[in-house]
């Protein structure tokens, strides 16, 4: 008869902060979020946690079970972007009406660096029962402090750095790719991009598109500029790709918000579109039909990530396990600009 070998013991406070070359007390304030401590200390305890794969354990529920569940979504950017950026809009609002289908309030929060710790310690307090993480980036990435996190956690976009935290995510690479191969058919060949922030994995993923596009097409990689989603980082990006590369024929660039500031940086130059530069742009947001000429453009489906976002956290916090990955299609959509 083949003996069953004793389950695994969890991992213990203890060996993380022995993984992690700290004390005890400030491993756990550390996954607590109970008193400030080093980056570097932070950092180290993190990615302990990670490894050893420690999860938080939750004290006792000391209100009544009836009380309403909510969730938070956290959306890594300031104020000024959650408001303005369409993308952001449209999936929270595809989100919201799952969560209000099922009688679940959601809270939305701005998380920008120097906030971080604030909406930890909020999210550790345990007044919330779910989180969804959406735009994670930069050196500290708040889903690092959320793999211990005890609670359902589910991240609208691929980590950065490895986590052990399920996500939703379009297939940014294949998209970005399509629509460089897109533009070779067309016989351009002088093919920049801007970019999107290194330091998010969307931005990586698109361009990673671009580079196997043409490198399959045997081209050269003759331009990348990166900007920060905004307008006018499309703008500033553009005229840096057309001062280092006057005789480029086509962009390809990682949002629409951005294609429209390449639009105008184009127009201002002189440069007829598509007749000299073709561009092809990155979501299918509204105004991709309202740029002159229209904007032919990689379209993911937003709204549908607010909604599988909103499902999987939903089942989540009924116990249920999750894929670590869902990747949802993306298409092209041929309009005028290229």
């Amino acid at each position: 008869m083949t003996e069953v070998p004793p389950p695994k013991a969890a991992p213990t406070l203890a060996e993380v902060a022995r993984l992690a070359g700290v004390s005890i007390a400030t491993a756990s304030r550390v996954l607590n979020n109970s008193a400030p401590v080093s980056n570097a200390a932070r950092q180290q305890v993190r990615e302990a946690a990670i490894r050893l794969g420690y999860v938080r354990q939750r004290a006792a529920p000391v209100r009544p079970r009836s009380r309403i569940r909510s969730v938070t979504a956290v959306v890594c950017a300031n104020q000024a972007r959650l408001f303005a950026d369409p993308f952001f809009a449209r999936l929270i609002n595809s989100a919201s009406d799952v969560f209000a289908a099922n009688d679940v309030p959601l809270m939305v929060i701005a998380a920008t660096d120097d906030r971080m710790s604030t909406v930890e310690r909020y999210l550790y307090s345990g007044q919330t029962d779910g989180v969804l993480l959406l735009a994670d980036h930069g050196r500290y990435p708040l889903s690092a402090a959320l793999t211990a996190f005890g609670k359902p956690v589910v991240m609208v976009g691929r980590p950065m750095r490895p986590a052990r935290l399920s996500y939703v995510d379009a297939d940014n690479r294949g998209g970005a790719a399509s629509a460089v191969e897109y533009l070779i058919r067309q016989g351009r060949r002088t093919i920049v991009t801007i970019a999107g922030p290194p330091d998010m994995a969307v931005g990586a993923d698109r361009l990673g598109g671009y580079r196997d596009a043409i490198a399959a097409a045997q081209l050269s990689e003759v331009g990348v500029a990166y900007g920060d989603w905004s307008h006018a980082s499309g703008v500033h990006a553009m005229w840096r790709l057309l001062d280092q590369r006057p005789m480029l024929d086509a962009v390809f660039v990682a949002s629409d918000v951005m294609a429209a500031g390449a639009l105008h940086a184009l127009h201002r130059a002189g440069r007829r579109v598509p007749e000299d530069v073709a561009v092809v742009g990155f979501d299918d947001l509204a105004l991709a039909q309202q740029t002159r000429p229209p904007l032919t453009t990689v379209r993911q489906p937003i709204d549908q990530f607010g909604i599988v976002a909103a499902q999987n956290l939903l089942a989540a916090m009924e116990g249920e396990p999750l894929d670590e990955a869902t990747v949802l299609p993306t298409t092209l959509i041929a309009r005028e600009s290229a």
